[in-house]
């Protein structure tokens, strides 16, 4: 896709069905017995999740709980609600990535929409201690604004609304050179599906998954994902 000006958010409509990710919550717990037999057994492969905007290692709980009953290492991102990159996050990050590597060797992270850009830009910087990135409906690529949360964040980091930085948002669409998995779904209603696709090359892949954006931590399509992409031994 590449920069797109004329990318817009989700319709309203779309917006207004995201309350249906109640329900996939709910499903969600109601399949874990389930999803425990069937997807893919780790053997202590690390992975952070990052939660997003606005969020904290509270909402994705039930994710971590699941992938850590599976046999893999799944830690939170430790830094309490997601309200943005700030300078002390981005140093506390940097250093909670380069011990949990030093421990537990390169690191899967995976990103829920804002962590997912966070995610690209740790494995961007620190890429000897990330095995690959997952991002969940993240605002990758196309266009910055094309969301309906825009607003939201910049009131809550600035105080006021402030021009968008359309350079560095183009200078961040490329992949890190890490391994690269973007999951989106057309029916979501908080950000564009065409700005979560990372750009085709070899190291980079998109999946398509039914729900909601607010309900993708709590999808079982997306945790059978992360659980595959954590069991291999290599990228392919």
């Amino acid at each position: 896709m590449a920069y797109d000006p004329e990318l817009r958010a989700p319709s309203p409509r779309l917006l207004l069905l995201e309350g249906r990710a109640a329900v996939e919550r709910a499903r969600f717990t109601l399949q874990r017995r389930r999803l425990l037999r069937e997807l893919p057994r780790g053997d202590g492969q690390p992975v952070m999740i990052i939660p997003g905007f606005s969020t904290s290692d509270a909402t994705i709980a039930p994710l971590l709980s699941l992938l850590n009953d599976l046999g893999f290492h799944a830690q939170g991102w430790g830094q309490g609600r997601n309200m943005g990159m700030r300078g002390p996050v981005k140093a506390a990050l940097a250093a909670r990535l380069s011990e949990m590597a030093a421990a537990h060797g390169p690191i899967t992270l995976v990103g829920w929409s804002l962590g997912g850009v966070f995610a690209r830009e740790m494995a961007r910087h620190q890429p000897q201690t990330v095995r690959r990135v997952i991002t969940l409906g993240s605002p990758i690529n196309g266009h910055p604004d094309a969301n309906n949360m825009v607003l939201a964040f910049r009131l809550t980091n600035r105080g006021k609304a402030q021009k968008t930085d359309v350079e560095g948002f183009k200078r961040r669409i490329e992949a890190p050179l890490v391994p690269c998995t973007a999951v989106h779904t057309r029916s979501d209603g908080i950000v564009a599906w065409q700005a979560c696709l990372e750009e085709p090359a070899p190291n980079t892949e998109n999946l398509e998954v039914r729900g909601t954006h607010f309900g993708l931590p709590y999808n079982g399509e997306v945790a059978r994902l992360i659980a595959e992409r954590l069991a291999r031994p290599d990228w392919g």
